[in-house]
Parts: C-alpha cells; structure tokens; sequence
C-alpha cells in the first residue's frame, strides 16, 4: 500500500471543519461570477473538479444548473451528498482521482476553485496531469475557470504571516512555511483538528505558479484565450488587476 500523501490524510474526516475554515465562505460571490461567466445559460453542463464538501457545485444546482462533482477524498463526498440530499438537489458526486479523469469532450464548463487538486500533487507533472484531463473533458469551445496560488506573492510577503491574519479561532493553522525559490513550492507544518477531535500534525507543501506558467500550460493544451486576475474571496471579477498582494489568481481559460 502506498504512504498517504499529505492531502489525502488532510481531507480524512475534515468535512464539517472545512466549511467553516475561513477561505471557504465565498462560495455565493464565486458562483455570482460563474453564471455571468457562461451568460446565464441553464442548458451548459458543468464538471466541479476538487469539489471537496460540494459547496459550488450545490449553489449552482440550486440555480438550475447541471453539475458533476469529482473529488478524491470519501468523507468530503459523504458531506456534499449529504448537504445536496437536505436541499432535495440531484447532483452527481462520483469519487474519481484528477489525474485520471475517464471524461471526453463531455462538459462546456470545468470549475477547479480553492485548489481542487491542482497545485496539491507532489509533481509538476501530476498538476500538469490534472490541466490535461480537465481539458480533455471540455467540448471544443469549452471553458475552464479555476483559482491558483499566485507565485508572486511569497518573493514580498510571508505565507505563514498570510494564513494567520486570514483564518478564525478553530482553523487549521499552518507554521514553518519555507518557500523553495527553486520550485516554487511551499512546505509547512499544517495543524487542524478532524471532525472526530483528532488533533492532526502534516507536512505538507503546495506548489505557486507565477502568470508566464500557466498560460504556458494552458496554451500548450489548445487553450488560446487566457485571462489571468487576482481572486478575492467570494468576490472574483475581471476588474481586478493580479499583483503581487494576490494570495491566489483567477484563471480563465477558452478556446
């Protein structure tokens, strides 16, 4: 059996505690800007990649959209299911790694917020992976919108000085944070108590992009419209110039 890596023991029962950490509150604002992203339109099918507890993938359901939600961690799957059951809402939530996406060309739309996957993986190539599945799964003029850690933030600030003025009483707390000016990845120590009252310790590190990457990735994939702005919590919008205060970065990305 393989080791765990550090994402997968960090979503072991860590579900009820994960909708009340602080970055997951924005979850109205967010969808506010998906639907006027995709211009409103009920008949578009989308994929929720990372969906976690389900949180957009059941706000946009509520909205009369079609979604699929694919996530790799069993306990943050129960809780959407459970959550989408309570609302009387038929959301398709299917356990499935991102790497290895079994979907062609069947979405119009594929959302990956909050770092649904990509950039947790241990590689680059397992995040590259990750793009490559999700575009195969777009149709031919299909949209992708998803949320990055924004390399540029950690060359000014502290990562760890971030998540302390960020998070509330019971968060997950993350100390230790040394960033590889090499790699681009930021290792920490994360501590977080489970649904259970486990107190949990991981090592854990997650890898920044700066804005030439991903376009790069992206093109490669066929994408030819990229958009790249700063992500304000629950209040994503094309007006918002990415700089180097932008903890993480909106992506959009057309064909």
């Amino acid at each position: 059996m393989n080791k765990k890596q550090w994402y997968e023991s960090l979503f072991e029962n860590y579900a009820q505690k994960y909708d009340k950490e602080s970055f997951t509150q924005g979850t109205v604002g967010e969808c506010d800007f998906i639907e006027n992203e995709i211009k409103f339109d009920k008949t578009l099918k989308i994929l929720d990649v990372g969906c976690g507890t389900g949180r957009h993938s059941i706000e946009l359901s509520k909205r009369g959209y079609a979604v699929t939600g694919i996530d790799l961690s069993d306990t943050q799957l129960a809780r959407a299911r459970e959550k989408a059951e309570k609302d009387n809402l038929k959301i398709n939530f299917v356990k499935q790694d991102a790497r290895h996406l079994p979907y062609q060309k069947e979405f119009d739309l594929a959302i990956m917020l909050c770092e649904g996957g990509f950039p947790l993986m241990e590689t680059d190539e397992m995040n590259f992976e990750i793009l490559t599945c999700v575009s195969k799964s777009l149709k031919e003029k299909g949209k992708f919108i998803f949320t990055t850690l924004n390399g540029l933030f950690p060359l000014y600030h502290s990562v760890e000085e971030f998540c302390a003025t960020t998070s509330e009483e019971g968060n997950a707390t993350y100390r230790s944070n040394t960033f590889n000016l090499m790699t681009f990845r930021d290792h920490n120590i994360t501590e977080f108590e489970d649904d259970l009252g486990n107190k949990k310790t991981l090592e854990c590190n997650e890898r920044y992009y700066v804005p030439s990457e991903i376009t790069w990735l992206l093109k490669s994939l066929g994408f030819n419209k990229i958009d790249i702005f700063g992500a304000k919590l629950g209040k994503f919008s094309r007006n918002d110039k990415l700089t180097t205060e932008d903890f993480e970065m909106l992506v959009i990305a057309e064909r």
